[in-house]
């Protein structure tokens, strides 16, 4: 296969395409066609790069990458236009793509107005996400992680609900401010390298040989790990993140936390452990403890809330407190896990909202104190609730499961306390979980709410993630074997 700029056409054709429908004028069905038809593009064009594993790089990319571009770009300033995709990228940016289409198809009744601007949007964030799985240059990343927070920020702040705009600068605000700081880490980094070596340059591979003094290491370490942690979310950094999700239209959560949150965690294991090695071990009981005390309480305070949406939103939080743990550990076999969960959550959360997002589509409330007896009424929404919400408390023989076990298995020989204490994390999501089944499968109905069971739109949608769920969750091998390169090469093991 030639795969010649074939990252590029993976980062641009979304932004092409969502520049496309500009032209469509006033029609929103052509516009809705036209943007689904880009991203499933999109997404055979990113599985298609599962074959191309075996590919041989061009000269000079780094170990491990199979597809490499590397172009001259702002030469003056050392800036050069780099992608690189190995196992952990491809996994990722399929995810992205397939998050995409089922963000379009959740909002192809429920988005009523701007019809055009909002799978515009979509297509842009879509290319931004991409670009940041892709980018092996800083300044590169820095203008791809830039990029998709502003149509996130609009998705919220157009088409939201509840307190949308407090939400939407809220979400923005914290991520500026984490991003300025990385920023000036970037610019620092990238003189400190030129001053050692006397080639500017925002290369990655390039930056991976600069030595810092332990407290210059340490300062530049903090600014990444802080711009990261605010997109993780880990706590105490996560607060913006149940006002967004409550607040925004069901393809903003969907995006939120079935990409936005990897982002976070991608550039943690991508850029901030590699470049900063020693300030990373330095902080890692430090990050270890954050990444427990988010297990526990996020899921405590799930168990609180009667909003369906808030409650999901806090699952979340405490699932990607598991990735953070598997990184912050930093051995094989909990990265692995730790990757793992991070297709897992984007997988079993994307669809969890689109469940909720369903029901607020017919019934107008999230409250889980207004449904009940949604088993005898809408028996085919039923029973992909109870598939995905026992996959999301970590069932065994589903996804999460896998995921969660190989985190707390890589742990425990580095980290015994908070292993153990990580486990408790996975009891509490099944209490809330059970309870939330019981609440609205199970209970006696409480109103008489005008509830239709799955079109055939949205079953295709849920039978497709439960299928990916129940795959996963029984043969995780081929995945892990695609994670094994990359994660020993990052953890310094043997490939």
């Amino acid at each position: 296969m030639n795969t010649s700029l074939l990252l590029t056409s993976l980062v641009f054709l979304p932004l092409a395409g969502g520049f496309l429908l500009l032209f469509m004028g006033g029609r929103a069905q052509t516009a809705k066609i036209t943007a689904l038809a880009i991203a499933l593009l999109e997404a055979a064009l990113a599985c298609s790069t599962w074959f191309c594993q075996g590919a041989i790089p061009s000269a000079g990319a780094p170990a491990g990458f199979f597809l490499y571009e590397d172009f001259p770009w702002i030469e003056q300033l050392g800036i050069r236009y780099i992608l690189g995709m190995d196992g952990i990228s491809l996994l990722l940016v399929i995810l992205a793509t397939v998050v995409t289409v089922i963000a379009m198809l959740v909002s192809w009744r429920s988005i009523t107005e701007k019809i055009t601007l909002h799978y515009l949007l979509l297509l842009a964030m879509e290319s931004g996400i991409i670009g940041v799985f892709l980018s092996l240059d800083l300044f590169l990343f820095y203008l791809f992680w830039e990029l998709m927070l502003i149509p996130m920020f609009f998705l919220i702040g157009i088409w939201g609900h509840g307190r949308n705009i407090y939400s939407a600068v809220k979400f923005f605000l914290y991520t500026l401010v984490g991003s300025l700081l990385m920023l000036l880490a970037i610019i620092a980094l990238y003189l400190i390298h030129g001053a050692q070596s006397g080639m500017y340059s925002f290369s990655l591979a390039a930056l991976l040989g600069t030595h810092f003094s332990p407290a210059t290491g340490l300062w530049l370490y903090a600014a990444f790990l802080l711009a990261f942690a605010v997109k993780f979310p880990i706590v105490p950094l996560h607060t913006w993140l149940p006002d967004a999700h409550t607040d925004a239209p069901t393809a903003g959560s969907v995006i939120l936390a079935g990409l936005l949150l990897k982002t976070g965690a991608y550039g943690l294991i991508r850029f901030g452990y590699p470049l900063f090695p020693e300030a990373a071990r330095t902080l890692t009981p430090l990050l270890i403890g954050l990444a427990v005390t988010g297990i526990i309480y996020a899921s405590w305070i799930a168990f609180a809330q009667k909003d369906m949406k808030r409650l999901v939103a806090y699952s979340s939080v405490g699932h990607m407190g598991f990735v953070a743990l598997g990184i912050a550990v930093w051995t094989p076999v909990a990265l692995s896990g730790a990757l793992l969960q991070m297709l897992n959550h984007g997988l079993t959360t994307t669809a969890l909202f689109a469940l909720v997002g369903m029901l607020d589509e017919r019934a107008h409330t999230r409250q889980i104190e207004d449904y009940g007896g949604l088993w005898g009424k809408i028996p085919l929404f039923s029973v992909f609730f109870v598939l995905f919400a026992m996959a999301s408390a970590g069932l065994p023989g589903l996804n999460n499961f896998v995921g969660e076990f190989l985190v707390l298995t890589g742990s425990f020989k580095a980290a015994h306390l908070a292993t153990i204490l990580a486990f408790i994390g996975v009891i509490l999501p099944l209490v809330y979980t059970v309870r939330l089944i019981q609440e609205l499968i199970f209970q006696k109905e409480r109103r008489t709410l005008p509830l239709s069971d799955l079109t055939l739109r949205e079953m295709s949608v849920l039978a497709f993630l439960a299928l990916c769920d129940i795959y996963i969750g029984m043969h995780p091998a081929p995945l892990l074997d695609i994670l094994k390169q990359p994660v020993a090469l990052l953890t310094g093991g043997v490939p």
